[in-house]
């Protein structure tokens, strides 16, 4: 092998791409056709852009693909899983478990409905909330389960359920990180009481900036409405009778429309979506089997044998063992892929929640205490001292190129960095600073090639 560029060596990379959104590059993401042009042209054209007809329809697409009985667009993700909790009566007092390791618009809305976070660990295999640490956590105040099926893999909601039918819980999944996934057959974001995504351009699922919940609760879709969708929140169109008094005006105060640009674009990339994220898997899956006989690489992949899949492999990450690489930082491996030319790879994963000042003295809302225990009869940032999973799994993973095409020379170049860097680690060792003390970010996954 030749020298590590990082040392001055050549690039083993020299895949630079296209650039373009029209599928010519392995990377740059959502495709884009003429067919989505001329859809949101349209919209455009008509100056429709704040309507919601085309809106409906996309919700309509959504439903026939999903399997949900409703679906309702709103403007982003995190008003998705904001109208998600409100639809599942989560208010003041109540609270919700969530994972610590997840990107914080999965929780951090239920501190305006005036809940108390929860955080419990999660399974280190699976990154996803831990089934063992949920019953712990659980109060007779919890009101809801919040599931994160995290950089595309599917949690184990087997046991999720059972907890949560045991206790009386609701289950809302956040599948913006796994649209499309499978779980033993079994759609996510289909399986609890009800499923939020963003579908936000950096997502597998993207239509520009928006978001949808999806379920088969009609009273949780009517309160979800009830909460943001204004114009649609009137007496006609509203079964739930206790919804009907206050028709007429967002009971949040929020205007949680999508705009239809992105209702257009989703039209068109959904009759495309379950097609392309074959191909993603098919390059991904490739791109793992030359690397997964590598020392210091641990694969992170479900077993498809069961019915559950990573969809489209969304910021998907690969473990690190040091051990295996004399010690070397995970830091230092990633700089030296990212010299070879292996732009996207960084180490760690979000950061610990619990561990924002957010989440331990900030008082957002001029309550005199801590916005996250302001509510509360008791004090849950002391439940926080068992988040040991969460708080060390930054120095123990590392994010993997995301392929969107099935190229093999590309995937190959790629293959022979990742292996160029594991079989010359040693030279790596000398000058190795070793991690710093946050691995990770708040902030963390680039969704284009800066």
């Amino acid at each position: 092998m030749s020298q590590l560029a990082l040392l001055g060596g050549p690039k083993a990379i020299t895949y630079e791409g296209t650039g373009k959104h029209d599928g010519s590059d392995v990377f740059a993401w959502p495709i884009v056709t003429k067919e989505d042009e001329d859809a949101v042209l349209e919209v455009l054209r008509n100056g429709n852009m704040s309507g919601t007809d085309v809106t409906k329809e996309f919700e309509k697409d959504y439903c026939a693909w999903s399997g949900s009985k409703y679906a309702l667009g709103v403007h982003n993700g995190t008003a998705a899983l904001h109208a998600a909790m409100y639809g599942c009566g989560v208010g003041r007092g109540d609270e919700v478990i969530c994972p610590s390791i997840t990107y914080w618009a999965s929780c951090t809305s239920a501190l305006s409905l005036g809940a108390t976070v929860v955080f419990a660990d999660i399974d280190p295999y699976t990154l996803c909330l831990d089934p063992k640490k949920i019953e712990a956590k659980i109060t007779d105040r919890t009101k809801a389960i919040i599931v994160v099926h995290y950089l595309s893999y599917p949690a184990d909601m087997d046991e999720i359920m059972a907890i949560a039918k045991k206790h009386n819980l609701k289950v809302i999944e956040d599948v913006s990180h796994a649209q499309g996934g499978m779980y033993k057959g079994r759609m996510l974001g289909t399986i609890g009481d009800v499923g939020a995504a963003s579908l936000m351009s950096g997502k597998s699922f993207a239509i520009g900036e928006a978001g949808i919940i999806h379920t088969d609760n009609r009273e949780i879709y009517e309160r979800a409405i009830a909460f943001g969708t204004y114009e649609r929140f009137n007496k006609a169109n509203i079964e739930t009778e206790y919804l009907k008094e206050g028709a007429g005006l967002p009971y949040g105060g929020f205007k949680h429309r999508m705009h239809q640009l992105s209702s257009a674009m989703g039209r068109v990339q959904i009759k495309y979506y379950d097609e392309r994220c074959r191909e993603i898997n098919e390059a991904t899956n490739y791109f793992l089997s030359l690397i997964g006989d590598l020392p210091g690489i641990g694969i992170r992949r479900c077993d498809y044998s069961t019915g559950s899949t990573m969809a489209g492999w969304y910021a998907a990450v690969a473990f690190y063992k040091p051990e295996e690489l004399g010690g070397l930082s995970v830091t230092r491996f990633c700089q030296a892929l990212v010299a070879e030319g292996a732009w996207a790879v960084k180490p760690g994963v979000n950061l610990a929640l619990h561990t924002h000042p957010l989440y331990k003295n900030i008082d957002v809302f001029g309550d005199g205490r801590p916005t996250r225990i302001a509510n509360s009869n008791h004090d849950v940032r002391e439940l926080d001292c068992d988040l040991e999973v969460s708080e060390a799994v930054g120095a123990r993973t590392f994010r993997l190129p995301w392929f969107k095409k099935f190229d093999k020379e590309v995937i190959e170049q790629y293959a022979n960095a990742f292996r160029k860097v594991c079989e010359n680690y040693k030279e790596l060792l000398v000058d190795d600073p070793g991690n710093p003390e946050n691995i990770g970010g708040w902030f963390f996954f680039s969704h284009t090639k800066k």
